[in-house]
């Protein structure tokens, strides 16, 4: 039979089949077909393959091929006929575009299932399709029941071809997706990755698999703050500060290593370094936080927060090792910048740490700190060794990274800048440490040293211009730096003219440009918005001609010099004044007539053009930019330098254009401000003008102040006098207030009297209504007995008559005596009437006076403020008098209004005294019908 007659046949004998054995023959002869006819197999059988890990999954033999014939369609034969990239996509298509079929994969993983072919075969067949439709693979793993949790435990795999697959899955499933990096890490996905690494031998064991581990790692924790976090939080910081103490451990110790296993041990310590950068990210968040926890453990109120690692100093310790390869000692150092770069705590305790010396060979001696025979030093030493004391073209790259571990040294940290350039001032003045102090190769560079390592003067212009660049404190003192013996009769020269001087004769002796740009990149960000700098550098007026003569008549016509020339004239026209050792006016003077607008532009537009500065940001600053022509590297700008120049182009562009007259004031915010030296002058002037009058008007106010201290006096004697009457008046409303508190009192035992004498009165006229009450019962007796013994009246009228007589004396006894209780009680009620009058009248007669007193004060008030208007009139300044007038009128206010509270009170008093002369004439009116 012909393929395309087998092939149909077998995948029909697969699908109806009953028997196990007969399937697996079949399987067995699609798989023969499947390198050479991945076609035919995949368009004829791909679905009835797929079925069968669903109907035979338990026999682990059929499984086997059929995975391992799945696996053959994603890797046909190059060379047949039917070989196309496109059936790995349509395979890849029959999984991903049902979920059940990625389940099935998976299923394979789970933990009853340990058949070593299954768990590899699905491994793979998972990445091959994870290869073809990334994002629907992904989708269907996701949202597969546990699936992430069943590739996770593979790691756990004794068996290394299996777990290393599942390496690998886990490697591509989390290269791009952050929701998986997440469920890997939930998963406990890190601590195998650490068990791996250990198994094998950490980083030095030669393992590919470790650095494959070390490739997940740096996928879960790539721009991932939560899971970095947890790694933190987790404690595995300590896991890499041992496995980089550890990772030339063997070497040092004087053991062979394989070439293939160092080969595989820079790539694993290479991997590590990457993932520690991770974790220290320009502006994140976490950034501080890890940074401390790679010095060491983080502590907090005595106790453990966070468990960290000294993965700082066992990276200085790999940076520094005599065994460690240059380029693995380059990422070492870039990798110590990034963990102490803008961090204070870090930062400081840095330069407490020791390391190798670079310089130093094994001693014999044995004396002071050594490590394997070799000094220690500090590391600031250490790294200034390597800046400037190193000068092999190899070493490039470690001088590069050393350089940017300095920088992030100083970044954002006024007291170290300062203190370290104090102690190279004082090194340079005692002549000490020449060969590393950049202090001292920049004043006193050596013409030798300068042909064979240009680089070491611009390493030294670098480092001191991260010292005095944006730091005002640093620049003075960097001023206060001389050359030259006054006693010796030498001419005493500042820092910024040798410098200056130094720059001028390497562009006039044509040497090497990289030393003529640290100069100017120096002295450009050393004399911007520093108006005391730049009046030290025209202090020689040599300086500013031999500046325009290097931007226009260079002899070597090096573009980025001639360029930055022109900018450092524009920088020394723009903040230079009137009273500049070289007027500004004189300074635009000689730029346009030397130079030219037009040239001035021309210059500065062809730096900004020039490759190295536009396309700086994306240019390799290592020694693979080293140009054809020349063994040195095209490395001729510094980073911070090169922001600055960016930032400030337009600025300095245009400073050529502006009036002499208009000077830049400098203020520490940043914002300028033009000023114009004609506008100063006659501000001057007026202020002159202004002061003398100011003096004047302060003699004037001499003599009104003793004037008003005069008036002062006056009024505080008729103050004195005011006080101590209203004080009198006071004690008489004092007084008055007593004497009708005393008049309240009685009004209130009379009103209470009055209430008794009603009470009484009340009663008596209910024992009256009662008397009559008994009178009426009485008499209604008599009538019915009148009534019912009529035949009897004759007989008993005499006893009735005499009854009804005796009945009605006691009644008229009871009404008299009765009557004459209530006359008495009115008679009392009268007299305490008439004596209440009588207080009343004389109340009345106090009050008076004490009005008419009142109306005295009033007065005497009047009087005092008709003189205190006079005063007012006679002289406006005493103006200080009219508070104390006022406070003096608001006492007399405030004494009137309790006059006038006691008024009202009194007429209070008058009206109940009228109620209860109303409460009396009712009493009368109801004695009066009484008695009728």
């Amino acid at each position: 039979q012909s393929v395309s007659e087998t092939i149909p046949v077998l995948s029909g004998r697969l699908s109806t089949a009953t028997l196990l054995e007969d399937r697996r023959a079949a399987i067995l002869g699609l798989r023969s077909f499947a390198k050479q006819y991945p076609a035919s197999v995949a368009s004829g059988a791909l679905r009835s393959l797929i079925g069968s890990l669903s109907r035979d999954g338990e026999d682990v033999d059929t499984v086997k091929v059929a995975l391992e014939t799945l696996l053959m369609l994603f890797s046909p034969d190059p060379d047949s006929p039917e070989a196309s990239g496109e059936i790995a996509l349509w395979v890849a298509d029959e999984f991903t575009q049902r979920h059940e079929n990625i389940a099935l994969l998976l299923g394979l993983l789970a933990a009853d299932r340990t058949d070593f072919y299954s768990r590899l075969y699905s491994l793979q067949l998972l990445s091959a399709i994870l290869s073809a439709r990334a994002e629907r693979a992904e989708e269907c793993i996701v949202n597969t029941n546990e699936g992430i949790p069943r590739i996770v435990a593979v790691l756990e795999d004794p068996r290394d071809a299996v777990r290393d697959e599942a390496v690998a899955l886990l490697t591509d499933l989390t290269a791009t997706s952050t929701v998986i990096q997440n469920l890997v890490t939930l998963e406990k996905g890190f601590a195998p990755v650490f068990e791996i690494i250990a198994r094998e031998g950490d980083l030095g064991g030669g393992a590919r698999v470790v650095e494959d581990c070390l490739i997940l790692l740096a996928n879960l924790l790539r721009l991932n703050a939560l899971n970095q976090t947890m790694f933190r939080d987790m404690g595995f910081i300590a896991e890499v500060g041992s496995l980089l103490r550890d990772a030339y451990k063997g070497e040092e110790n004087g053991d062979e290593v394989a070439q293939w296993v160092e080969v595989q041990r820079n790539r694993n310590v290479y991997a590590l370094l990457a993932v520690i950068r991770l974790f220290l990210v320009p502006g994140a968040a976490g950034t501080p936080l890890n940074q401390e926890a790679f010095l060491g453990d983080i502590v907090s109120n005595g106790r453990i927060r966070i468990r960290g690692g000294p993965v700082l100093e066992s990276t200085l310790q790999i940076a520094f090792s005599h065994v460690a390869e240059l380029p693995i000692k380059s990422e070492a150092l870039q990798a110590c910048a990034d963990m102490i770069r803008g961090n204070a705590k870090v930062q400081e305790r840095f330069a407490s740490l020791q390391v190798p010396s670079p310089l130093a060979g094994p001693e014999a001696d044995g004396r002071g700190a050594q490590m394997n025979g070799i000094p220690m030093v500090f590391v600031i030493d250490g790294l200034l060794d390597l800046v400037l004391g190193v000068n092999a073209l190899q070493a490039f790259d470690l001088r590069m990274a050393a350089c940017a571990c300095l920088r992030a040294y100083f970044h954002k940290h006024a007291e170290i800048r300062m203190h370290f350039l104090d102690h190279a001032v004082r090194a340079h003045k005692s002549k000490a440490d020449e060969l590393t102090n950049a202090l001292t190769i920049l004043l006193q560079p050596n013409p030798d040293r300068i042909t064979t390592d240009p680089y070491r003067t611009w390493f030294a212009a670098v480092l001191m211009l991260h010292l005095v660049h944006d730091n005002p404190e640093t620049k003075a003192l960097a001023m206060s730096v001389t050359e030259g013996d006054e006693a010796s009769g030498e001419e005493v020269v500042t820092g910024i003219q040798t410098i200056a001087a130094h720059l001028l004769s390497s562009v006039a002796k044509s040497e090497d440009p990289r030393v003529s740009i640290g100069y100017l990149m120096l002295l450009l960000c050393w004399l911007f918005e520093d108006l005391d700098g730049v009046n030290d550098f025209l202090g020689e007026f040599t300086n500013l001609q031999g500046l325009i003569q290097a931007a226009i008549e260079n002899p070597n016509g090096d573009v980025m010099v001639q360029g930055l020339s022109a900018m450092l004239a524009g920088v020394v026209y723009e903040f230079s004044t009137k009273d500049s050792p070289v007027p500004r006016a004189t300074v635009r003077e000689m730029i346009m007539s030397r130079m030219g607008r037009d040239r001035y532009v021309d210059k500065l537009v062809k730096l900004r053009s020039h490759p190295l500065m536009r396309d700086h940001e994306v240019l390799p600053q290592s020694l693979a930019a080293a140009s054809p022509d020349q063994n040195l590297p095209a490395v001729y700008f510094d980073d911070t330098f090169v922001d600055f120049f960016k930032d400030n182009y337009s600025r300095i562009l245009r400073a050529i254009d502006r009036d002499p007259d208009a000077e830049t004031s400098v203020i520490t915010n940043g914002v300028q401000k033009g000023v114009s030296r004609k506008l100063v002058d006659a501000l001057r002037s007026e202020l002159a003008e202004t002061s003398d009058a100011l003096h004047a008007a302060t003699s004037h106010a001499a003599s009104l102040a003793s004037q008003l201290a005069q008036d002062a006096a006056a009024h505080r004697r008729t103050s004195d006098r005011l006080t101590s009457d209203l004080a009198r008046a006071a004690e008489t409303a004092t007084a008055l207030q007593s004497q009708l508190a005393a008049r309240a009192a009685a009004l209130q035992t009379a009103e209470s009297a009055a209430a008794a004498a009603a009470a009484r009165l009340a009663a008596e006229q209910a024992e009256h209504g009662r008397a009559r009450a008994e009178t009426a019962r009485l008499q209604a007796a008599a009538d019915t007995l009148q009534r019912g013994h009529a035949r009897d009246l004759a007989a008993r009228e005499a006893e009735t008559q005499r009854l009804l007589e005796a009945a009605s004396a006691k009644a008229a006894q009871e009404a008299e005596r009765a009557r004459r209780r209530a006359e008495a009680e009115m008679a009392d009620l009268r007299a305490a009437v008439g004596r209440l009058e009588v207080d009343l009248t004389k109340e009345g007669t106090r009050r008076a006076a004490a009005e008419g007193r009142v109306r005295e004060l009033e007065s005497v008030v009047g009087a005092r403020e008709a003189r205190v208007g006079e005063l007012e009139k006679e002289g406006r300044r005493v103006r200080g008098l009219e508070g104390e007038v006022g406070r003096l009128r608001g006492v007399v206010r405030l004494l009137e209004g309790e006059v006038g509270a006691e008024r009202a009170r009194a007429d209070e008093k008058d009206g109940e005294v009228d109620e209860l002369l109303i409460v009396f004439g009712d009493l009368e009116e109801k004695v009066s019908k009484y008695r009728v």
